[in-house]
């Protein structure tokens, strides 16, 4: 137990074992993210160095360079970092919540039903002059609102005397399925430009990102965060099985709920400004497990920065790789994603 220190807080209703070495890893974990910000914030139509960004970041460059690298470039990074990671956390509960290496909010609907959400809102929403009728800050609350009304009704029509993993995630299926031939549907249906527009966002895109953006989506995602850091320990019980995990004194039913709604508000902060990013949630939690094992008090750390540094990296390639032309990020996070969901897919069934 050398290699384990203590953490309590909150009067011991937080507490975990910390692995030394997993601390370790994710200090290199967070300078890889730290360089992979600076480098891409340089990185673009018009190159800029690294030094030069940090010099930028503290206040000199000129003022094309502070134009690009700050108006342009450092929203958009930060989206993709923040929404990343949220993805990420997200993913990683729900796995240990539901005791399935294939769950991630992707899978369970609740992506597609922020996504559907989303796109109902600027169907419904726009007028004959191309413009929405209503404020765009309204678009997290639709976000929201249809990952909560999914994440809801799939726990509703999963619970029987209880909620089972299983029963979870083939409803989850379903309700994903219905919820993406919604999304087609209303694309269909409302006006024509807003068809593209939606096609890319559901896609997954941090091209239009906004500071006014960042500012909403930074306190949402670190108050649900710190909320999922808190309550790793009882992601670790769930692990455990129903049947022990209540005799351990926890409150299943009401924590696996709870669980649920953290993972859901996670995910439509992300969806609502990054759009649907695939796979960010199934991927990041298995890597981090392979560098720091199943505790989720490390493991969830853990996963979102890997969530953080795949997203801005995906968002990196996309506006470099084949530049002039912009590819969404979500395209990079599929083209990896399903490959990977595939490997685990075949290496579960080994097992």
């Amino acid at each position: 137990m050398s290699n384990y220190r203590g953490f309590r807080a909150f009067n011991g209703k937080v507490s975990f074992l910390f692995d030394k070495k997993a601390g370790k890893k994710i200090g290199i974990l967070f300078i890889l993210t730290a360089l992979i910000f600076i480098i891409s914030a340089g990185l673009g139509g018009m190159a800029i160095s690294p030094l030069t960004v940090l010099h930028v970041f503290a206040g000199g460059g000129t003022d094309m360079e502070r134009l690009v690298v700050l108006n342009f470039r450092l929203p958009r990074i930060i989206i993709a970092l923040v929404a990343g990671m949220a993805l990420a956390v997200a993913g990683g509960i729900l796995q240990g919540m539901i005791k399935n290496p294939l769950a991630s909010p992707d899978i369970i609907g609740i992506t597609t039903g922020a996504g559907a959400a989303v796109v109902g809102f600027l169907s419904i929403f726009s007028d004959k002059n191309h413009s929405l009728t209503v404020s765009i800050q309204w678009l997290p609350l639709a976000a929201f609102l249809g990952a909560i009304l999914v994440g809801l009704t799939v726990y509703s029509l999963a619970w029987r005397n209880g909620v089972t993993p299983i029963r979870l995630v083939l409803i989850g299926i379903g309700i994903s399925a219905l919820m993406q031939a919604m999304t087609t549907l209303l694309m269909i249906l409302g006006p024509i430009y807003r068809a593209s527009e939606a096609s890319i966002w559901t896609t997954g895109s941090v091209s239009k990102a906004t500071w006014e953006q960042v500012w909403m989506i930074l306190p949402w995602t670190a108050i649900f965060l710190l909320i999922a850091f808190i309550y790793s320990r009882d992601v670790n019980i769930q692990e455990l099985g129903e049947e022990l995990a209540a005799g351990v004194g926890n409150a299943v039913q009401k924590n696996r709920l709870l669980l649920l709604l953290i993972s859901t508000c996670l995910v439509a902060g992300a969806v609502a400004f990054a759009g649907g990013i695939g796979f960010i949630g199934l991927m990041a939690p298995h890597i981090a497990r392979r560098l720091v094992g199943s505790s989720f008090g490390v493991l969830l750390p853990t996963s979102a920065l890997i969530g953080g540094l795949l997203v801005m990296l995906a968002d990196l390639l996309g506006r470099t790789l084949f530049s002039p032309i912009e590819v969404p990020a979500g395209v990079f996070t599929a083209a990896i994603g399903a490959p990977y969901f595939i490997y685990l897919l075949f290496r579960t069934k080994k097992r």
